[in-house]
């Protein structure tokens, strides 16, 4: 099942095991579980420290496998083959129940260690999602420190029946104790603060209390994390609040843009963000989520949990999301059928019909993917043409089961618990048409994250916040930079650059005043 490169590596990650482990197989006669039953020979070759044990059958999915610790029967469950980005949710749990300590602050893992009931988690996965392992990861994580969790990997691709019948749309999908939990990218704080339902105020209350801020930094994209480590090394006391490190660039898949790296991949950019900004002394507040703007000689910042943070500067690098097509249906069916990650979704849709709504780079490349999985793509552009490069155009007009539509509008998305067609208008002439299919994705651009500061500072006609060439808003002691910004040209690179001057700008302002 591995080559001979990745066995290699396989044994020198499991060198840091300390502990027995005991991995126990369900299995029948089938390709996949043949495919299973290799790669478990291969795990036990790499390390002495590693047996398996193989059943027929039985009440757990086949084929599955499970990673305890002697005498234990609450470890990590994979059903399905945890390959593609799952490999590394792999190793991770082998090392993890085999001692190697995770690398999770105490205060969290304590928090796991005490929470109080059973927890039976499922989720839903595609080897092809790279927002998947996060979650994967951190259920895993919570298996291994308290016993009465439970966390179960489920390959949609080879459980499709599972998929149909819970009406899974989307991935990662979580249920809890059998009931729907949660989809898309979560965080292990996260998932922690779901169940926890008294974290949110203890957090409230620690976080009002803290002293202020000489530069407090609201997002943690690209933008926010080069303020934080260009305010952190002028030694002054910076703080960084965001609802989730890493921002937008978590959900990219492949980054081959950022000058000095060649390639890599958009969760693997942000962990590198985060642990950058770590390197320094930043008070990281994750989680939190801005919810209003009070300036003054000390500005406020109040977040949604309730709390209160006090600063003399502060940076807004609160980016931008997915725009919405905002017509019936797309928010009664979101996950339903309505996507905007082709990545991580699309083999959710293998063989049947898709279409994709955007004709610019995005679009025309979601829907170059896509029809090397489904059975056919239609391809929609409100404009007259599509606005992607001609080297995508040419590999679009190539494909024999895509169908591009232009100059067109879409008016609807159909169906009750699940996407059944959408409806298009001929901008030209009038006439609307419908197309039935089973999914739909979004790729028509972005739209920045301010709508909480309306009416506080000013905004561009686009929701953008109008800055200077040193990234001053209008409202004295606020900066801004990225996405979020009147800045043209979105693109990482050029966040990260504006996070950097703002932060200087902030220190100029603070020794100057």
């Amino acid at each position: 099942m591995l080559d001979a490169n990745m066995k290699a590596q396989l044994a020198a990650y499991l060198e840091r095991m300390t502990q027995p482990v005991e991995i126990v197989a369900s299995l029948d006669d089938t390709p996949a579980s043949a495919d299973m039953q290799a790669l478990l020979e291969d795990i036990a070759e790499a390390s002495a420290r590693i047996t398996v044990t193989e059943t027929r059958g039985g009440p757990q999915r086949t084929p599955s496998f499970q990673i305890n610790r002697p005498g234990e029967t609450t470890g990590p469950r994979f059903a399905g083959l945890p390959m593609g980005h799952e490999f590394t949710s792999l190793v991770l749990a082998l090392l993890q129940v085999g001692g190697y300590p995770p690398k999770v602050e105490q205060a969290l893992l304590e928090q796991i260690r005490a929470l109080d009931g059973d927890f039976d988690f499922e989720v839903y996965v595609s080897l092809t999602c790279h927002n998947c392992p996060d979650v994967v990861q951190a259920l895993n994580l919570m298996a291994v420190q308290n016993p009465r969790i439970r966390a179960t990997m489920i390959e949609g691709g080879l459980f499709q029946q599972e998929i149909e019948e819970r009406r899974i749309m989307g991935v990662p999908t979580v249920f809890l104790n059998g009931t729907f939990f949660g989809s898309g990218r979560m965080s292990l704080e996260e998932i922690v603060a779901k169940v926890d339902s008294s974290a949110g105020e203890r957090e409230a209350k620690k976080l009002s209390a803290k002293e202020p801020f000489d530069v407090l930094i609201v997002g943690g994209g690209p933008a926010g994390a080069a303020a934080a480590v260009y305010a952190a090394r002028k030694g002054i006391r910076t703080g960084i609040a965001s609802e989730r490190f890493g921002g937008q660039v978590l959900d990219t898949l492949g980054i081959e843009n950022f000058i000095s790296v060649k390639e890599t991949e958009g969760p693997k950019f942000a962990l590198a963000l985060e642990e950058h900004v770590r390197h320094y002394d930043v008070d990281i507040m994750n989680l939190q989520r801005a919810k209003a703007l009070r300036p003054g000689a000390l500005v406020e910042v109040e977040l949604e949990s309730g709390a209160t943070l006090k600063a003399k500067t502060v940076i807004l690098t609160t980016g931008a999301r997915w725009r919405n097509i905002n017509v019936p249906g797309e928010q009664e069916l979101k996950n339903k059928g309505v996507a905007y990650c082709p990545h991580c979704d699309g083999p959710l849709y293998k063989g049947k019909r898709v279409a994709v709504i955007g004709g610019g780079n995005s679009g025309v490349e979601a829907a170059i993917d896509l029809a090397g999985i489904v059975r056919h793509v239609t391809l929609i552009e409100f404009d007259t043409k599509l606005r992607a490069d001609e080297v995508l155009q040419r590999k679009l007009r190539s494909l024999p089961n895509v169908e591009v539509i232009v100059n067109a509008q879409t008016t609807a998305i159909t169906g009750t618990d699940k996407v059944d067609g959408l409806t298009v208008r001929d901008r030209a002439g009038g006439e609307e048409k419908r197309v039935e299919l089973e999914g739909v994705f979004v790729q028509i651009g972005l739209v920045p994250n301010t709508e909480w500061l309306k009416g506080t500072l000013e905004l561009s006609r686009h929701g953008e916040i109008v800055v200077d060439a040193k990234g001053q808003t209008s409202v004295p002691n606020v900066f801004a930079a990225g996405d979020c910004t009147t800045v043209p040209f979105k693109q990482i690179v050029i966040a990260a650059g504006d996070g950097a001057k703002a932060a200087l700008a902030a220190f100029d302002h603070l020794i100057r005043n």
